[in-house]
């Protein structure tokens, strides 16, 4: 079995997505290796829309897999800047990359200190175990 990882530079939610600061005020989210390796095969994503106002703990999304069909929750609140519609054709980036190629979207966030309060790589696997 392969070892799951969670790069040390990413923020977690207990809904197993990770955030990355792009800097600037803007975050880039996409799903944990937990979560996709729990979801099995992806094969249709949808991701909110660019402009969309979203707020800490809403339903922005879902993933789509050959087990079942998740919601994407939003981990933090403000705008999105920018969804990844290389997903649109290749949904399974999110099994193959889902640390890279396949990031979800993006938010320009309404208060940066809010990452602080997600958790790091070691809380997070913390709580899988």
């Amino acid at each position: 079995m392969t070892t799951l990882q969670y790069p040390d530079d990413l923020r977690y939610t207990t809904d197993h997505e990770w955030v990355r600061d792009m800097g600037e005020g803007v975050v880039r989210i996409g799903i944990t290796a937990y979560a996709q390796d729990a979801l099995g095969d992806v094969v249709y994503v949808s991701l909110p829309t660019v402009g969309d106002t979203v707020a800490v703990g809403d339903a922005v999304g879902e993933v789509e897999s050959t087990k079942s069909v998740s919601d994407i929750y939003a981990p933090v609140a403000g705008e999105v800047t920018g969804v990844n519609d290389g997903l649109d054709g290749t949904p399974e980036l999110l099994n193959t990359d889902t640390y890279g190629d396949g990031w979800m979207y993006e938010v320009r966030v309404d208060d940066p200190a809010v990452l602080e309060s997600l958790l790091d790589a070691s809380a997070y696997q913390a709580t899988l175990d």
